[in-house]
């Protein structure tokens, strides 16, 4: 088996770490075509394919996914090694590199992220917000520390990966207190053809209300669906219709949005997830996420 050539490797560590070519070229200070060349040779020796075009640019294969993960390894051991050798004071900031899936109420992905500021270290917060996808790709390369998410990951997903799930919250009822006045004698069965602010159907939260629904019998009369769930809560502000919010928000839905509960819609449940890869976790403000029981926070 021919030696595995470490300054390939790094090279095309850093294109699956940029995204492009041409800004890992930047980064290494050599030509477009030298990063090419080196990947091509890194790509012979290792006999699979590791880039793959895609319009103008590249996206990484399967198996240059696997590579890249490897080399995150390698090269982060090669930095501990050289730091404890130099014998290198750490940083006293920690940087936690977070991805939020988009259609995460973002104020329930801030109380889950509140343990790790109750550290002693100094953390600075790096955060990101894509679809679940996006984000499990750049946890794979390791571009982010943990990805939070209203589901855990989905077998398909080929990464070694872990979902610990960080807190459960009950799902209430919302609206203004002139739709709380009207709707909240004779809850649930007082939701027929009252008007809904609902989330996209690609959230379980949506799912499990359409369930609810169906179970209570109930036909209410959807004035909108939106994915930002800052947005639904906006529109709910201004009576546009009720809303379903976990109920771990309720005391900031109250006070930020002027949003009064109806009631509590019985045997439906929210479940959020910390999604780190398969191995020690070495950043403390993602073991803070995961060891935290934010369950208490259900009534």
């Amino acid at each position: 088996m021919e030696q595995l050539n470490f300054h390939q490797l790094l090279h095309f560590h850093t294109v699956a770490r940029e995204g492009s070519i041409q800004r890992a070229s930047e980064v290494l200070h050599v030509t477009p075509a030298n990063v090419s060349g080196q990947i091509k040779q890194l790509e012979r020796s290792l006999k699979t394919q590791l880039l793959q075009k895609q319009g103008r640019g590249v996206v990484v294969t399967d198996a240059g996914q696997k590579v890249a993960r490897y080399a995150e390894e390698i090269f982060s051991t090669g930095r501990e090694l050289v730091q404890s050798l130099q014998g290198e004071s750490r940083d006293p900031t920690l940087r936690l590199r977070v991805g939020v899936r988009d259609v995460m109420p973002k104020l329930v992905a801030f109380q889950l992220l509140q343990p790790a500021f109750k550290r002693d270290e100094l953390i600075t917060l790096d955060c990101h917000e894509g679809s679940l996808a996006e984000l499990i790709s750049a946890l794979s390369i390791h571009k982010l520390d943990v990805v939070l998410s209203d589901r855990p990951l989905d077998p398909t997903y080929r990464i070694k990966a872990h979902s610990h799930r960080v807190g459960r919250s009950d799902v209430i009822i919302a609206g203004t207190s002139k739709l709380v006045q009207k709707y909240k004698p004779g809850f649930p069965k007082s939701l027929e053809s009252a008007p809904f602010l609902l989330p996209t159907d690609d959230t379980v939260l949506r799912r499990e209300l359409d369930r609810w629904f169906s179970e209570n019998s109930i036909d209410v009369n959807v004035r909108g669906e939106f994915e930002d769930s800052a947005m639904i809560k906006v529109a709910a502000h201004h009576g546009m219709g009720l809303v379903a919010v976990p109920q771990i928000i309720e005391p900031q839905l109250r006070d930020f949005y002027k949003l009064s509960r109806v009631g509590v819609a019985a045997g439906l449940r929210e479940s959020y997830y910390a999604i780190a890869v398969d191995r020690k976790i070495a950043n403390p403000g993602v073991e803070a996420v995961i060891q935290a029981d934010l369950d208490g926070c259900v009534k």
